[in-house]
């Protein structure tokens, strides 16, 4: 089905560019039924890029969405004439109200695909285009009840305020200029002598009531599949279109003002390996989590390692999401322990993670035992969850496993809304150690810049140490010349090592834990994993909000 939908996509591609154009119009379709049909295939762009992680399909997404924007093709129809009967002026006003509805969603897509490709002025004017939208609308229709697009509007601030907190941060996806030390190119190419397995499938899925989300895309899935993409190269980003307010455009790269489909063709970098393909599931039950990673099991190669990255509660109530993602002030209940004496009583409510609305019930209750089936395969397992530790029963064949603290950190008073804290810190480091500083979004930019060197410096420090290291678990060294893969072992080592110095005692709830056990040489009490921690906490001058001086 992957090949056949390719050819498709490019005829239909050319077909709706030509109508979106203007060079070629159907007899008797109307303007928004042309931004429909060029709607869809923009849809069926974006759906093969979620799937595929092909850059090219997230541009031809883009080129479709900015056309019919440009051009207004979901604009207001022509007010009925005024010598029309009631009967049809109510018929052109209802039909007018479908196309609102049809521009409304469009607007909330052409906003995702825009965050994704990190258009921040495209994406401020469409937040501002989709905010008068809805005022117009409800000024229009007064007697129709928009109150789901207000919820829109509100869970799209969230998720902005959060995304965008550090403004002048890097991508999040894998660059090579940055995420790749040419200094130990030689230690990681001894693990080729041996089976190495390389990331090609993986599986994202969050489940959090009132988490942070837009659409059916949650924080945490919208960093991590980011952050499993190579970062393209300059010709990723296609000629700049200021969009103005009234939906017109001002195009930049030409006289014509047309838009090349045939750019998303051209996206992808020779230089560059493929991304690893991925399924992202939205609120999934256990049963459709269980399918799908059986489906994509029995498509895995020999030489594949498949990630699978939960973020879910631990709680039917999980209102705990908020509390687990901001402050530990605001949990009290201690911990327990999970038993693998009896690993099937499930009696407790800290052996499992919780993928369901609201309620209780087993069959919403992922179990570790759950995964011992797909253990069979290589699998490495990222949970973040207040119920992650259960996963350190996972029986089966040996797995890679990074799990999140049982209770999140933060500075006294400060929430941080920032999705999960975890994933925060394997997805953008150093955003999420300024927030847990607490250190403010207006940061100054040469400060972050230079904090911004010394973690990449950090990072290439671990990697050489992990790399060289003697003792080595082969479930760590199989997977270490991945690039992905090796990239979330780093930042899981620097997250570890922070969240030990934040706090004045060692509380294991507070710290990530990992299995198999990395080597002695990265941890928290190694000196050369704490200097670094230390310099980076002077520059930013919050040296004094972690405990250096009695860790031992």
């Amino acid at each position: 089905m992957r090949a056949q939908l390719a050819p498709q996509m490019r005829d239909d591609s050319v077909s709706a560019h030509r109508t979106a154009a203007g060079t070629s119009s159907p007899r008797g379709l109307r303007r928004w039924e042309i931004g429909e049909v060029a709607s869809r295939i923009g849809q069926l762009y974006y759906a093969r890029y979620l799937r595929t992680a092909e850059p090219r399909s997230l541009v031809g997404a883009y080129v479709f969405y900015e056309a019919i924007y440009s051009r207004g093709y979901f604009a207001a129809p022509a007010p009925a004439n005024a010598n029309a009967s009631a009967a049809a002026a109510g018929g052109a006003k209802h039909q007018g109200l479908l196309i609102r509805y049809k521009e409304l969603r469009f607007i909330a897509r052409f906003l995702v695909v825009a965050m994704l490709m990190r258009r921040a002025e495209a994406v401020d004017h469409l937040v501002a285009r989709l905010r008068s939208l809805v005022q117009e609308s409800k000024s229009a229709y007064p007697k129709t009840n928009f109150k789901e697009w207000k919820q829109v509007l509100q869970e799209l601030d969230r998720f902005l305020k959060a995304d965008g907190a550090y403004k002048g941060s890097r991508s999040l996806r894998y660059d090579n200029l940055f995420d790749s030390y040419a200094s130990n190119l030689a230690s990681i190419a001894r693990f080729h002598s041996k089976r190495v397995l390389k990331l090609k499938e993986a599986v994202l899925t969050s489940y959090h009531r009132n988490e942070v989300k837009f659409t059916e895309l949650t924080l945490d899935t919208f960093r991590m599949l980011q952050s499993l993409e190579w970062e393209p190269t300059g010709s990723y980003q296609i000629a700049v279109k200021e969009l103005t307010e009234n939906g017109t455009m001002s195009d930049q790269s030409g006289p014509s003002g047309l838009i090349d489909i045939h750019l998303s063709t051209e996206i992808s970098d020779g230089n560059l390996p493929s991304n690893p393909q991925r399924a992202i599931i939205y609120h999934p039950t256990v049963s459709h989590l269980m399918a799908v990673l059986a489906t994509i099991c029995e498509e895995l190669s020999q030489d594949s390692i498949l990630l699978i990255y939960i973020s879910a509660s631990g709680l039917a109530d999980q209102n705990a999401y908020h509390k687990y993602a901001s402050s530990s002030s605001s949990r009290s209940r201690p911990a327990s322990a999970f038993s693998i004496d009896k690993p099937n009583s499930h009696t407790g409510s800290d052996d499992h993670v919780w993928l369901g609305p609201r309620g209780n019930g087993g069959p919403n209750n992922l179990y570790p035992e759950d995964l011992i089936p797909f253990t069979r395969y290589p699998l490495f397992l990222v949970i973040d969850s207040e119920n992650s530790h259960a996963f350190k029963a996972e029986k089966g064949e040996p797995a890679a496993l990074l799990l999140s603290p049982r209770i999140a950190s933060a500075m006294p008073g400060v929430e941080s809304g920032n999705g999960g804290q975890f994933t925060y810190f394997l997805t953008a480091p150093m955003q999420a150690f300024c927030q847990l500083a607490g250190i403010t979004p207006d940061i100054d930019s040469d400060t972050y810049a230079n904090a911004e060197n010394i973690l990449f410096s950090a990072l290439e420090q671990y990697e050489e140490i992990l790399s060289t290291s003697v003792g080595l678990n082969i479930v760590w060294g199989q997977i270490l010349p991945d690039p992905f893969l090796r990239r979330l072992i780093l930042r899981f080592i620097f997250c570890r090592a922070v969240l030990f110095y934040f706090h004045p005692e060692e509380h294991g709830e507070h710290l990530p834990t990992c299995l198999p056990s990395l080597p002695e040489s990265v941890s928290p009490n190694a000196k050369a994993i704490k200097t670094p921690i230390l310099l980076l906490a002077e520059n930013l001058v919050v040296s004094n909000r972690f405990h250096f001086g009695n860790r031992t």
